[in-house]
């Protein structure tokens, strides 16, 4: 029996900035920043919202060979470039204060806060096209 969701993981194409990005920009906090030699210098590199310690964002590098052929590997790139291959939703209990802190950080949104059917919302990518999405519910 599947007990709770704990990482979920976004395709990066620079860790560093990436790194960079959610902590400096969004305020995530370095949950785990590993390099695993024997496979290559692989890095599981997880970040995750203070105060919500049960769940981590995994910015995953998008891997060549053996595990994508470099056909796959630059197809999963353009993709994600294109803001169509994952992203996150975030929630916040006042959309407009944190949508001017984090544009006051840097962080530039294609849609500023709007009305929706379940609260209000704003958009905005991270520098490798992953669409984002802040949430005040209603």
């Amino acid at each position: 029996m599947l007990k709770q969701l704990t990482t979920t993981q976004v395709w990066v194409h620079d860790q560093e900035e990436a790194l960079a990005f959610y902590t400096e920009k969004l305020g995530l906090e370095l949950r785990e920043d590993v390099t695993v030699p024997e496979f290559d210098n692989f890095r599981w590199l997880t970040v995750g919202v203070p105060g919500q310690p049960d769940v981590a964002i995994t910015l995953m590098a998008i891997p060549g060979p053996p595990v994508f052929d470099e056909e796959t590997q630059n197809a999963i790139k353009t993709l994600v470039a294109k803001g169509a291959a994952t992203g996150l939703f975030f929630a916040t209990d006042d959309i407009q204060s944190t949508y001017e802190e984090l544009k006051a950080r840097g962080v530039e949104f294609q849609q500023e806060p709007t009305e929706q059917p379940y609260g209000v919302d704003a958009g905005f990518r991270d520098p490798s096209g992953n669409q984002m999405r802040v949430a005040q519910r209603s």
